[in-house]
């Protein structure tokens, strides 16, 4: 059985799969679209003792009976797919819904692996966790290159250096990353979430907690955050305008599931930071948190500037890589048993029935159940149709 992996489109330089992850997928044959891996740091020449090298990215296509992919490849890709392809990535359904549609008539299976739940069973395949942690470290990395001054606290004969002040809105998995990056640079950090609950985690990496006086919890479901209300919002804007004035460096990391970012920082925020001050939105690419930020650019804003880069971790993009390939690697060997039959209905006894679906009906194709909650919450197109299937 083939596993396919294409080229990004440009603006992306992660690859889905690596050299080094591919030992975990001994039972499948890897076909590598040439240069995919070129600008995560592996050549062709890596790849070749592992996979076979293809020239022409519609032979590796219509041969892969599983592809593998960092976004969703464009339409013409997607017509090249033959009946019964498995196609694994982050897909942004919600997003992409007419490529969704397109991969549905062409009789492909495709998961999106933004859609995993967050339970112990799907830690190895969370694709948002292992690409927002190195994003967190990245925004801290970056800042430290654009701002112009030492981070920590230095003692020199020729006087002292005061360290940078940093905080941090939103306390998920990048924005926990960003705060103890930021304290191993020296920084005196805070942090501020609406969910009370991350309060402990803030606290244990040595970064001050910036609380806002409410009832009202911000849990959302799967651990997220959740909209909260004008009462709320009107509370956070005023405590975070007494502490910004204090701040060289502000990171935002806010984002709610299939919403646009919720705007957080103002421009009277930005106004009263320090001189050359500097906002890292991380949220950009769905709107920004920050009411000044422009999608991709650097923006001067007086004496301070705005940052929201859209794929800020192509600055990592060889771990990144890395990550992404284990990922998907634990995936496909949860979806499918290296005969090709479905590993959790055959596991659970129950042979290829009801529960067990083929990918479709070309020669070879694989099977996996569709009553396994991870296959039925990633499962976008199917069968001929989009999902939810179940």
């Amino acid at each position: 059985m083939n596993i396919g992996v294409v080229k990004e489109s440009v603006g992306e330089s992660r690859v889905a799969m690596t050299p080094d992850v591919t030992k975990k997928l001994s039972a499948y044959s890897l076909l590598v679209e040439t240069q995919a891996g070129c600008a995560a740091g592996y050549p062709d020449g890596v790849f070749e003792p592992v996979a076979e090298v293809v020239t022409k990215r519609q032979s590796l296509v219509e041969r892969a009976h599983i592809l593998v992919a960092i976004n969703l490849p464009d339409d013409d890709t997607i017509r090249c797919m033959k009946p019964g392809t498995i196609l694994i990535g982050q897909l942004s359904p919600s997003k992409n819904i007419e490529s969704i549609k397109l991969l549905a008539r062409m009789g492909v299976s495709a998961f999106s692996l933004d859609l995993l739940p967050r339970t112990t069973q799907a830690q190895s395949m969370d694709i948002l966790s292992s690409q927002s942690n190195l994003a967190g470290y990245q925004a801290v990395i970056c800042a430290a290159s654009m701002l112009g001054r030492a981070f920590p606290m230095m003692t020199t004969a020729a006087g002292n250096v005061p360290p940078v002040r940093v905080l941090v809105i939103g306390a998920g998995v990048a924005g926990l990353q960003a705060i103890a990056t930021a304290k191993r640079l020296g920084c005196v950090v805070s942090a501020f979430d609406v969910r009370s609950a991350t309060r402990e985690q803030v606290e244990s990496l040595g970064a001050t907690f910036i609380s806002v006086a409410s009832h009202e919890s911000g849990e959302g479901g799967g651990g997220y955050a959740k909209e909260m209300s004008d009462a709320y919002k009107a509370n956070q804007e005023a405590r975070l305008m007494e502490v910004m004035p204090r701040q060289d460096v502000v990171i935002t990391t806010a984002q709610i599931p299939n919403k646009p970012a919720p705007k957080i920082i103002t421009k009277e925020m930005v106004a009263s930071m320090r001189s050359g001050g500097l906002v890292v939105d991380l949220a950009g690419a769905s709107g920004g948190n920050c009411e000044l930020a422009v999608p991709g650019e650097c923006v001067q804003c007086g004496e301070q500037r705005v940052w929201a880069p859209l794929n800020i971790i192509n600055g990592v993009a060889n771990t990144a890589s890395f990550l992404f390939a284990s990922n998907v690697a634990a995936f496909v060997r949860t979806l499918i048993r290296s005969d090709g039959t479905a590993a959790a209905a055959a596991a659970a006894g129950v042979g290829t029935g009801a529960a067990a679906a083929g990918a479709g009906t070309a020669a070879g194709a694989p099977l996996f159940d569709v009553g396994d909650e991870l296959v039925r919450r990633t499962l976008v197109a199917h069968d001929g149709a989009v999902c939810p299937l179940l």
